[in-house]
């Protein structure tokens, strides 16, 4: 199930570059789309696609005498957004790219980006409004709101995912439309850990001094900051709801008020963590609050890698040492493929350097010849003869040449191109497989621990996992 959204881009008062830019590096962060690996893109180069749409805009300015100035719609952007667990990013880049084909006709350059950062799937389009041939511009008429949102429908009924079967004309807000699935919020996992610290306090100051030893930041002025350890934001405790405000803290703290906290929320997340080493923690400095939270947390994760083991199907601990082995074997057959492939693309990419440089340089190399080998000749183009000899070098090492015939590189960057689309479900295949391998260690360290197994911390496949 995808929604839809069609947001029009405009020139602004910057140039039409820097505008386009914005978008493009804004979809296009590595740490959104797993180090670029899901982007897409159409009649354009990612890393220069606000160049490519700059120039298109420029010519059709040209043609056709038109400059709307800050008006000036440069391009449109489309975002479509799944239910969490219901697709793939594979899945939801052929739907994002299938879509804009139909949106656009094919007349449009187009660049795609896969974000995978938020607990849903979602995908971001930028289509450039000038045609690539310049002649026209892409018309925004009525409703195409809505005509986009049934293509995208018809889309995801193909891949069949489900859809909205009679969307209303103000749709869910986006924290009813995730549901349990949504991520704690920065209040929901403060309110967490003022439950938890709490009842080894017995001051203000032991509740601060419990806070600061679990890695949390305190601003103590006209109003008390609390930043959680991974949180970017603080959170004022005047903003908290009944029971976790200043006034409501200091009144559980002397017993004058009683108080239920209400239970964490369950976000859908079913991996198991980590157990905490509290003895090591607590040689490390930590206080009393960080025992007594960090005692509930492990109870927690102890209950949850129950849950996860059982949801597995495994009965017992030797079949748990089983998963794991069997786990890694998938993971590093996956690895030894996509090295494969990346080997492969490496050398065409080296092949398409050498083939170039040889191009580039032959004149001069025949020229060289041709004078009979003169030293001055050489001093002059020593760069360039040197160049050419490297790559012949290379030519005859590599056996480059069928029949005395170099290929062309079209034919190489079609073979790179046939690599790319077995490489790429590859990548995703090991990134689903590795995260169930890490799982799966995580889930034997922690029953390690709760049956008082000796824990083995040896890593033989040398496997980035986290243990």
């Amino acid at each position: 199930m995808a929604t839809t959204r069609l947001i029009t881009l405009h020139a602004g008062a910057g140039s039409i570059e820097s505008a386009l830019r914005r978008s493009t590096d804004y979809i296009g962060d590595g740490e959104k789309t797993d180090g670029g690996e899901l982007l897409l893109s159409y009649q354009c180069d990612p890393l220069t696609a606000p160049q490519e749409f700059t120039l298109a805009k420029r010519q059709y300015a040209i043609k056709t005498g038109r400059d709307q100035g800050d008006r000036d719609i440069i391009g449109y952007h489309v975002r479509q957004s799944f239910r969490p667990g219901e697709t793939d990013a594979e899945t939801a880049g052929k739907i994002a790219w299938e879509t804009a084909m139909a949106l656009t006709k094919g007349r449009h350059a187009f660049l795609i980006a896969v974000h995978i950062d938020r607990a849903h799937i979602h995908s971001h389009t930028v289509f450039n409004s000038t045609t690539l041939d310049c002649s026209r511009k892409w018309h925004n008429f009525k409703q195409s709101g809505m005509a986009l949102q049934k293509i995208s429908d018809t889309i995801c009924l193909a891949h069949g995912l489900s859809i909205i079967e009679n969307p209303q004309e103000k749709g869910k807000s986006y924290d009813k439309w995730l549901g349990n699935n949504k991520p704690l919020g920065n209040r929901e996992q403060l309110a967490y850990v003022i439950d938890s610290v709490l009842p080894g306090c017995k001051t203000w100051e032991d509740f601060i001094s419990a806070l600061l030893s679990i890695g949390c930041e305190v601003k103590q002025n006209a109003n008390v900051a609390i930043r959680l350890p991974e949180a970017k934001r603080f959170a004022r405790l005047s903003s908290m709801p009944d029971g976790y405000d200043e006034d409501s803290i200091l009144a559980r703290l002397s017993g004058g008020m009683k108080f239920d906290p209400k239970p964490l929320r369950e976000t859908g997340a079913k991996a198991p963590q980590l157990l905490i080493d509290i003895q090591e923690k607590l040689k490390a400095g930590y206080g009393g609050g960080f025992e007594h939270w960090a005692t509930v947390e492990n109870l927690k994760r102890s209950a949850k890698t129950l849950i996860y083991i059982k949801d597995s199907g495994i009965d017992s601990y030797e079949e748990l040492e089983q998963k794991c082995s069997a786990a890694c074997g998938e993971v590093m057959a996956i690895q030894s493929k996509i090295r494969e492939i990346e080997k492969q693309q490496q050398e065409i990419n080296e092949l398409q350097k050498y083939i170039g440089q040889y191009g580039k340089t032959r004149k001069i190399y025949q020229q060289y010849r041709a004078s009979g080998w003169d030293n001055s000749f050489y001093e002059a183009h020593r760069a360039d003869i040197e160049l050419h000899k490297a790559a012949k070098k290379y030519f005859n090492e590599h056996g480059s040449a069928k029949n005395g015939k170099l290929p062309s590189i079209n034919q190489l960057r079609e073979r790179w191109a046939e690599l790319e689309k077995h490489r790429r479900p590859l990548r995703s295949e090991y990134k689903t497989a590795n995260q169930k391998f890490k799982d799966l260690c995580t889930a034997k360290s922690n029953a390690s621990r709760m049956l008082g197994v000796e824990k083995k911390r040896e890593n033989p496949h040398g496997l980035d996992i986290a243990i």
